[in-house]
């Protein structure tokens, strides 16, 4: 943290705010991360409707997030923010409203939207304030406003619906912090803004960037990435309530996010010593473990254990992929390059519930987990293979002894 004591006092007071928005817009979410499957099953849904309703909030992140992240470019981050948080504040209603799954379908892909604003906003801005020698520290400072959040929020969510047996106060909860969160991103100072020519001048097209050697390989882990995160935020409350395991589903989460928040605050500061590489590695590695115990979870402290494992997977493939795309990007061209890349894990989560559902139906939730391990470990092979100029320097940059071939920004 005494990297923020060297910036002046604006710098220091717009990331403050900026994180205190970040906080409230990620609790809003988590709250009703643990109940919505619940709520959807009490309405009738069947394990693939479950799966279809919650899939659909990735549809609104694929479906919008590369043309926020050009809007990002040409007029600026803050504005991707208050679409966030605005978006965030208003689906919850919609929860509430519409009680049919094609409905509900709907509003899980307006609710998407606000990730693909706020969270696209929010990393290209974070990526634009931090000096370059401290970048790794400073995104993973000013990440952790969603393990925090995801971990308040579940928490909270899930202590009002076992007292007060309401979705209805979980959704408002939800509703009145994005809310706030609004009232804290207006309040940001946002950079000077490029020229509108610049920007359409440095924005490509999306088939270009995605094919690009320093946004590809990024892109399909992020990708495997959302496909895991899915089988465990989609399935794991209906998982542990068909056990019988007298677990409350928020802890899980909770633990997760504070298992997260732990590892992350170490992170950031050793990758700008030995490079991002090494951490995607360790990520894509937690998330296979934290799988695979999911798959022979019968007890509360395997479950427990899967979630601080989780925790680490989270608090270190996302913020370090987001870090090397800040390394491989220009400010220009950075909330496309963000949104881009970011897209990959938008896709492996819309196709995550769904697949998986029907996969849960057919072998089961534990077997379900054990190939979804598979994938993963897929994911590090590929990274480990490709993603560096050849599999040599792809190895040695995995493994932290080796300099990133793509970066645009030498320290």
């Amino acid at each position: 943290m005494k990297a923020f004591h060297t910036f002046d006092a604006h710098l220091r007071l717009n990331l403050l705010i900026l994180f205190t928005a970040g906080l409230l817009f990620w609790s809003s979410l988590g709250s009703i991360l643990p109940t919505l499957p619940l709520y959807i099953e009490d309405l009738g849904g069947s394990k693939q409707e479950i799966g279809m309703v919650v899939g659909s909030f990735g549809i609104g992140l694929l479906l919008f997030r590369p043309m926020l992240g050009r809007l990002a470019d040409r007029y600026g981050r803050k504005l991707l923010l208050l679409i966030g948080a605005i978006v965030a504040a208003i689906a919850p209603f919609g929860y509430l409203i519409f009680t049919s799954i094609p409905l509900l379908m709907l509003v899980r892909v307006f609710h998407g939207i606000s990730i693909a604003a706020f969270g696209t906003g929010y990393s290209a801005l974070v990526a634009d304030l931090a000096p370059l020698k401290q970048r790794g520290e400073i995104i993973s400072y000013m990440s952790l406003t969603a393990p925090i959040g995801l971990a308040f929020g579940p928490a909270l969510g899930g202590y009002l619906e076992q007292t007060s047996g309401s979705y209805a106060i979980i959704f408002l909860l939800a509703a009145e912090l994005a809310f706030i969160g609004v009232l804290g991103a207006i309040q940001i100072i946002n950079p000077p803004l490029q020229t509108q020519q610049q920007a359409l001048r440095n924005n490509g097209k999306f088939w270009q960037i995605l094919v690009s050697p320093r946004v590809r390989i990024p892109a399909i882990v992020m990708l495997l990435g959302g496909l895991a995160v899915g089988a465990i935020h989609t399935f794991v409350p209906l998982f542990i309530k068909s056990t019988g395991v007298d677990l409350n589903v928020g802890l899980f989460f909770t633990v997760g996010a504070i298992s997260s928040f732990s590892f992350r605050i170490f992170v950031g500061r050793a990758s700008d010593r030995f490079g991002r590489g090494l951490f995607v590695s360790f990520g894509m590695l937690a998330y296979t473990l934290s799988l695979l115990l999911l798959w022979q979870a019968h007890s509360i402290s395997t479950f427990l254990v899967a979630a601080i494992v989780e925790g680490l997977g989270g608090g270190t493939l996302f913020s370090m992929i987001t870090t090397m795309m800040a390394d491989r990007s220009l400010p220009q061209e950075r909330g496309q390059i963000f949104a881009i890349c970011i897209a990959g894990f938008d896709f492996g989560l819309a196709i995550a519930a769904p697949i998986l559902a029907y996969l849960a139906e057919q072998v089961g939730y534990p077997n379900m987990y054990g190939y979804s391990a598979g994938l993963t470990l897929l994911g590090l092979i590929i990274f480990f293979t490709l993603s560096n100029k050849n599999v040599s320097s792809s190895i040695r940059f995995a493994l932290g002894r080796g300099e990133d071939a793509y970066s645009l920004n030498k320290l």
